[in-house]
């Protein structure tokens, strides 16, 4: 039967006009959002024409961006505030814009107009990236056809990794929180959004292992805890987590430690909790430890790593050892096994 309207009461009096019935097979059912019959009218006349379209021609044909997005968003595809704020934008920027016609040129005009002054790494991430993601997520579900759009370029920037000397130095000028986050973030690689949500039951001190859940990658980690963390995380007090404060209050204190640590130790430089993240793929990696070890302890994959995480060491003594009369590492040793010396 077509759709029908009728009267919602709520409890001051006032009532909005729902509609129920069946259309193209399918049942339909909701709020019209307004108490003016001929606007409820209007608003049933358009969804019944999609309801047939959408039988007719596919849900390719109906599926608009804001739709797009409330599966995208139930689906538990947007979790931190930074993501939620890009996709706000491009609610903003598209409207009521059909799914179909949202092209790879389209996407890209919308990250210029977007972020008129901002570099391409920041439209890459704040427009590309999210607006593919949702529709590439319906297109999963046969609700649209995928769509593939070319990155703007940018310069790389290279983190500098923190690596255990520049660790020593901050922790000795740390609260034992902040210690405990710089070891906790460095050991296991933690982001510090994935730290932030650490609950104390996500830490068995007995098996020594942490429980690393909801990651960017969506698998949960469990990293080993080596002592020195272990100890640090025993001695903080039980709050409800052990660093649920906000990101921003937990770099300021971040940052005055590293203050007070440049005040004392000179040439000491800023680093970033991100750091800590590139600092142990990059320490782990020079110890030998293999490429594909490295990235599942870290929970990202191998071309991820070697792209983004993997630093080339600066010593300038590496070339000149080229050059060197002297043996190379581990020629001896080679020389011995093969009977040589």
């Amino acid at each position: 039967m077509p759709l029908k309207l009728f009267k919602r009461y709520k409890r001051d009096g006032s009532f909005i006009y729902h509609y129920r019935g069946t259309v193209a097979g399918d049942e339909c059912r909701g709020s019209t959002r307004t108490a003016d019959k001929k606007i409820a009218a209007r608003i049933v006349s358009e969804i019944e024409n999609r309801a047939y379209k959408r039988h007719l021609d596919g849900p390719q044909e109906v599926l608009t961006f804001p739709q797009a997005v409330e599966i995208y968003m139930k689906a538990g595809k947007v979790e931190d505030k930074r993501t939620r704020l890009y996709v706000t934008r491009l609610l903003a920027h598209w409207g009521d814009k059909l799914v179909r016609d949202i092209k790879p040129g389209a996407i890209r005009q919308s990250a210029i107009e977007i972020h008129p002054n901002d570099s391409g790494a920041t439209r890459n991430r704040q427009v590309i990236t999210p607006t593919r993601a949702i529709i590439n997520h319906c297109a999963g579900l046969e609700l649209c056809q995928p769509v593939r759009v070319k990155f703007f370029p940018y310069d790389r920037k290279i983190k500098k990794p923190i690596l255990p000397n520049w660790l020593d130095v901050f922790c000795a000028h740390a609260d034992p929180e902040m210690a405990a986050l710089a070891l906790l973030m460095f050991s296991t690689g933690c982001r510090i959004s994935e730290a932030r949500r650490l609950e104390w039951s996500d830490i068995d001190f007995q098996d020594r292992v942490v429980s690393v859940r909801r990651t960017k990658a969506r698998f949960e980690r469990l990293p080993r805890m080596p002592q020195r963390l272990l100890v640090a995380l025993a001695n903080l007090p039980r709050d409800a987590k052990p660093f649920g404060r906000p990101e921003s209050s937990l770099r300021r204190s971040w940052d005055a430690v590293i203050a007070r640590a440049a005040a004392a130790v000179p040439g000491f430089t800023r680093l970033t909790f991100h750091s800590c993240r590139h600092g142990i793929a990059t320490h782990l990696l020079r110890k030998g430890v293999d490429v594909k070890t490295v990235a599942s302890l870290i929970g990202m994959s191998a071309q991820v790593l070697l792209t983004n995480y993997a630093h080339a060491m600066q010593d300038d003594a590496i070339i000149d050892d080229v050059f060197s009369t002297q043996p190379a590492r581990g020629e001896s040793e080679l020389k011995k096994i093969k009977g040589l010396e």
